[in-house]
């Protein structure tokens, strides 16, 4: 069959990759570059060596990312360990702190002395023994919010660590992840080890960067891919599909979902529904040399450091420390920061892009789980990280149940 691939995103790369050696692929991407939030930046260093930095997908651990793991060793890309700790800052408090360790926590020795600071800390093991059952019983069909409002947790607790990693990990306002689901939100921290002081996965970076496996998981397809072709048009048939005039048995659609939304001329009411409950949203990303928008104290510095800054309504704003997450060692400190450009150092900033992540709601939670009442069917599938818990293990095991659908498997 000929089968059209829109988006060279994690999801279409597999479903392709998967799809190439028994049908006629072609793979259609907007953008001058493959790979979606696989974005390596190459940037010279002291020694006129080039640093490779993801501004994008950058970790994963073989304990919650099986089939991705799977994916890289079959393509025998080398990896190695990363230090993942999470750091917060708060303008409001006046209060930063890194959660890795005693002597990170209380970094600023104040909250030695605040007990609002020791009840937040108890707060959180309480969290973490409680919210895995209460998901499974009374909070089943609560908002994040809810369940903690009516559990009595300290304002503290939400404010300064249950909003901040929610806001970090999805890349997201705080007052949105109020709204997220209650079994959404803890199933992922359940299934991360982050429910647990210990125990908790190891991390690993992609050797060289995030980009390093794409050739070698391409190369069968390369020349079936066409970089800097937008999709505009996709109207079906009874017995084919035809995608910008293009004629095809089959189209994947691994975009995102307003994308597919947008170019659907004949989008079911089914289709309009499910796809607009899963909505995007744009974030401003920044790699730079800037370290003001990390912690004052050097010892609070996390490998994730999100700024409190403003209401709840405001966007995600997060840096990460990629000298710790990939290992850089360099006397300069390079960073990636969403949704902060105006308080960084214009003369440190290296590059600048827009990503854009899913939005999570009750009425999205539902419908993911509906997956199968729209692809499948008429000549119709979708596959994306959008369709799990947005992270690149989604997007990997959303490309290879479309693939399963032609009967193929990794």
């Amino acid at each position: 069959m000929r089968i059209a691939v829109v988006g060279s995103g994690v999801s279409g790369l597999v479903a392709a990759h998967l799809l190439h050696p028994h049908h006629e692929v072609a793979v259609f991407e907007s953008r001058d570059r493959i790979g979606g939030h696989v974005h390596t930046v190459d940037i010279p260093a002291a020694d006129s060596s080039l640093l490779q930095i993801d501004t994008g997908f950058i970790v994963y651990n073989e304990s919650n990312y099986p089939l991705f793991t799977r994916l890289i060793e079959h393509l025998g890309i080398p990896t190695q360990s990363s230090n993942m700790s999470f750091s917060v800052k708060c303008d409001r408090y006046g209060i930063e702190y890194n959660g890795s360790s005693l002597r990170q926590l209380f970094a600023q020795r104040r909250n030695l002395l605040r007990p609002s600071f020791h009840r937040m800390l108890l707060d959180i093991l309480r969290f973490n023994r409680e919210s895995a059952s209460a998901i499974r019983n009374e909070a089943a069909q609560m908002t994040l919010g809810e369940y903690v409002s009516r559990s009595g947790y300290s304002s503290w607790l939400s404010e300064l660590y249950l909003l901040p990693m929610g806001s970090a990990l999805w890349s997201v306002p705080r007052d949105q992840v109020l709204e997220m689901p209650a079994a959404f939100f803890v199933s992922f921290f359940e299934n991360h080890g982050m429910l647990t002081v210990d125990d908790r996965p190891e991390w690993r970076v992609i050797i060289g960067g995030s980009k390093s496996y794409l050739a070698p998981l391409v190369r069968p397809f390369r020349d079936r891919i066409q970089t800097g072709t937008p999709v505009t048009s996709v109207s079906r048939y009874d017995d084919h599909v035809l995608v910008n005039g293009n004629r095809f048995d089959e189209i994947v659609f691994a975009c995102h979902s307003d994308q597919a939304l947008s170019v659907l001329d004949d989008a079911t009411p089914l289709e309009q529904e499910f796809l607009s409950s899963l909505p995007y949203q744009k974030n401003d990303v920044v790699l730079h040399t800037d370290t003001s928008l990390l912690p004052e104290r050097v010892n609070a510095w996390g490998s994730w450091n999100y700024h409190i800054s403003g209401d709840t309504a405001g966007p995600a704003t997060v840096t990460y420390n990629m000298n710790l997450l990939q290992s850089l060692d360099t006397e300069e400190t390079y960073c990636v920061t969403l949704n902060a450009t105006d308080s960084i150092n214009p003369d440190s900033i290296l590059y600048r892009t827009t990503y854009e992540h899913p939005v999570y709601t009750g009425k999205g939670f539902e419908v993911q789980e509906r997956h199968s009442e729209i692809s499948g069917l008429n000549r119709t599938h979708y596959c994306g990280a959008y369709w799990g818990f947005g992270f690149h293990e989604d997007g990997v095991r959303s490309g290879v149940r479309v693939a399963e659908h032609f009967g193929i498997s990794l």
